[in-house]
C-alpha cells in the first residue's frame, strides 16, 4: 500500500496485543471458492491507478479500456478510489461509501464497470479493511470523546489506550475486528460495491494485518462475499508463502518473502551474473512454502518504486517479462508498464498515454496471447532444465500431452546454450517457436540454442 519500513517497529506495537496462533481452514471460504479460483488460473491483472490516465480519472480510465482489451490482460485492479484526504494516494479512506470526488461519481464508476464488461475485462475495486484515515469521522470522534465514543472500540488501542498503528503510519490507525461493529461494517461496504456497482471482487490491502490481529475474520468475509457473487475474485495483499489466504478462500496473495512488503524477486535482477541461480532460488521457496497458493507475480507494482526499466532497462525488462507471463502464478502487470512508463507510483502528477505503439508493447501483447493459447503456461507445473551457460534460465512447463519450453537469456553477450532435457518426451519431441526466436538443434537428446544478448526463446511441443 506504500513504501515499506522496517517490520520491527510493528511487532513492537504488537507484542502485547496480537492474539496470534494460526487459524483453521474456513470450510465455508473454501467450498464457495473452489469453482472461483480455478477461473484464476487464467488471470492476467493490470493495476490501474486512476488519475495517471487522464482528468477526470474514472472516465479516461474507461476510454482507455479498448487499448487494455486489446493488450490482452483480462482482470483491472483500480487503486483506491473512495474518499480520502486531498492529496493521499487514496488507502486512508475516510468513506467507504462514496466515490473519491477528484476521481468522478458513482455513474461514473458504474459506466466505467458496464464498459469493462462489454469488452469482457472484470474490475476490481481496491478496499482498506485493516485501517481508516486518522482523518475518518469515527476516529475524530473516537479521538475527541475518549471510551465515551460508541466508536472508541472500533480502533485498536494499547494497554494505555493510544490508537495502533503499523510502522510509521500513525495516520492509518487500525481497526478492531473483535468489535463486531466493524465486522458488520466492513463486511457490509464489501458488498455494497458488488451489489450496486457490479464489481467483480476486489484486491484487499494489508490483509497481512488483520489476519495478524484477527485471523478468523477472512475466512467470514470471503465466504459472505461469495454468497453474494460466487465467481468474486479476491486478492490478499499479503505474502502467498503463508498458506492461510488460499485456506481461507482467497483466489491469490502475493509473491512477497515471509515479511510484509519485501518482493521476493526484490534483489533477483540487481547482478546480471547470478539472475537465473537468484530467481531459481526465489520460486523455490515460495513453491516450498506453499506449493497449492496462487502467487500474484509482478516486476512493479504501486510499492516498488521507480519503475523496473528505469532501474534495469529496455533489454533486461523484455526478458524479464518473458519470465513473468511463463512462469505459473497469476501475472499482474501495472500502470504503463508495457509501453515502458517511467514514474513514481505516489507522484500522480504525470499522465500515462497507453495509445502509443512500441516493440515493447507489442511484445507484452505477443507473450499475453501465447500464454492464452497454451493451457500449459497457466498450470502449476514447471522443471528446471539445467544449462551450460551460467546466464542462461529454462523451464518446462507441462499441461497433459501440451509442453512449453523457456529459455531466458538474461545476459548482455550472445551465447550458445546446451540444454539437458531432463524428460525422454522432451528429448523426442519436435520443438516449435512460439516468439520468433532461434529453431533448435538437437543431437542425442541434448538441445542447442545460439541466443542473442537478452534473448528469448519459447518453444511448443504438443
Amino acid at each position: 500500500m506504500m513504501r515499506w519500513p522496517s517490520l520491527a517497529a510493528a511487532i513492537l506495537s504488537l507484542a502485547l496485543l496480537s492474539p496470534g496462533g494460526p487459524a483453521t481452514p474456513h470450510d465455508g471460504a473454501a467450498k464457495a471458492a473452489d469453482g472461483a479460483t480455478k477461473a484464476a488460473d487464467g488471470m492476467i491483472v493490470y493495476g490501474v491507478i486512476p488519475p495517471r490516465f487522464g482528468s477526470p480519472p474514472l472516465r479516461a480510465v474507461t476510454q482507455n479500456l479498448p487499448a487494455l482489451a486489446d493488450l490482452g490482460v483480462t482482470t483491472l485492479w483500480l487503486t483506491p478510489i473512495f474518499e480520502s484526504p486531498p492529496g493521499d494516494f487514496g488507502y486512508a479512506v475516510t468513506d467507504y461509501l462514496t466515490v473519491r470526488e477528484e476521481y468522478g461519481t458513482r455513474a461514473d464508476l458504474d459506466a466505467l464497470v458496464a464498459e469493462a464488461h462489454r469488452l469482457r475485462l472484470k474490475v476490481l475495486l481496491d478496499l482498506v479493511p485493516n485501517h481508516t484515515s486518522a482523518k475518518h469521522p469515527y476516529f475524530r470522534d473516537a479521538a475527541a470523546r475518549g471510551p465515551s465514543s460508541p466508536y472508541f472500540r472500533f480502533y485498536q488501542h494499547d494497554p494505555r489506550g493510544a490508537p495502533v498503528h503499523y510502522f510509521d503510519w500513525s495516520h492509518l490507525p487500525n481497526l478492531n475486528y473483535d468489535e463486531p461493529g466493524v465486522v458488520r461494517w466492513m463486511t457490509d461496504a464489501s458488498l455494497s460495491w458488488i451489489r450496486t456497482s457490479g464489481i467483480d471482487g476486489y484486491r484487499v490491502d494489508a490483509a497481512w494485518g488483520i489476519r495478524e490481529r484477527t485471523p478468523s475474520f477472512w475466512g467470514a468475509w470471503t465466504a459472505q462475499i461469495r454468497r453474494a457473487r460466487p465467481d468474486a475474485i479476491l486478492i490478499a495483499e499479503a505474502s502467498a508463502r503463508d498458506p492461510f489466504y488460499a485456506a481461507q478462500g482467497f483466489d491469490a496473495s502475493y509473491d512477497w518473502t515471509s515479511e510484509p512488503g519485501h518482493w521476493a524477486w526484490e534483489k533477483v535482477f540487481d547482478d546480471p551474473d547470478d539472475i537465473p541461480e537468484r530467481l531459481d532460488r526465489a520460486l523455490q521457496e515460495t513453491a516450498a512454502r506453499a506449493p497449492e497458493a496462487r502467487v500474484l507475480r509482478f516486476l512493479e507494482n504501486n510499492d516498488t518504486g521507480a519503475r523496473f526499466i528505469t532501474r534495469h532497462g529496455p533489454n533486461l525488462a523484455r526478458v524479464a517479462a518473458a519470465a513473468l507471463l511463463t512462469l505459473p502464478g497469476v501475472p499482474c502487470l501495472f500502470t504503463g508498464q508495457e509501453v515502458g512508463a517511467e514514474y513514481e507510483p505516489y507522484d500522480v502528477n504525470r499522465v500515462v498515454h497507453l495509445d502509443r505503439g512500441s516493440a515493447l508493447r507489442d511484445w507484452y501483447k505477443k507473450l499475453i496471447a501465447l500464454r492464452a493459447a497454451r493451457p500449459s503456461l497457466r498450470s502449476r507445473h514447471w522443471t528446471r532444465v539445467p544449462v551450460s551457460v551460467r546466464s542462461v534460465y529454462a523451464y518446462v512447463r507441462t499441461e497433459g500431452a501440451e509442453r512449453t519450453l523457456v529459455v531466458l537469456q538474461f545476459g548482455d553477450q550472445p551465447v550458445n546454450v546446451v540444454l539437458e532435457l531432463p524428460d525422454r518426451q522432451d528429448q523426442s519431441a519436435t520443438w516449435r517457436d512460439g516468439v520468433g526466436g532461434p529453431s533448435p538443434r538437437m543431437d542425442e537428446g541434448r538441445m542447442s540454442l545460439s541466443l542473442p544478448r537478452w534473448g528469448v526463446a519459447i518453444l511448443g511441443s504438443n
